[in-house]
């Protein structure tokens, strides 16, 4: 089974190891423009009360993420 960004719970952090394509492909470039980038570290801050939006550090930065976007990056919590 594969993760995503949204499984992770407060406090955890993993490696960005996909971004899934699908008809969207605006989302798909603004994520990337972002800097959600294959091999990037991203830390889990707070998910909102009812789960949308997550927030995140990646890159030195704070990211707030809905959650139709965070199931969308797929990590991993090993080394890659």
């Amino acid at each position: 089974m594969t993760k995503t960004l949204f499984d992770l719970v407060t406090g955890e952090s993993a490696i960005i190891t996909r971004l899934q394509r699908d008809g969207e492909s605006g989302i798909r470039r603004r994520l990337l423009d972002m800097g959600v980038t294959r091999g990037a570290r991203v830390y889990v801050e707070r998910h909102a009360p009812l789960g949308d939006p997550v927030e995140v550090l990646i890159k030195g930065y704070h990211l707030a993420l809905r959650m139709n976007e965070a199931r969308k990056i797929e990590v991993s919590q090993e080394e890659v």
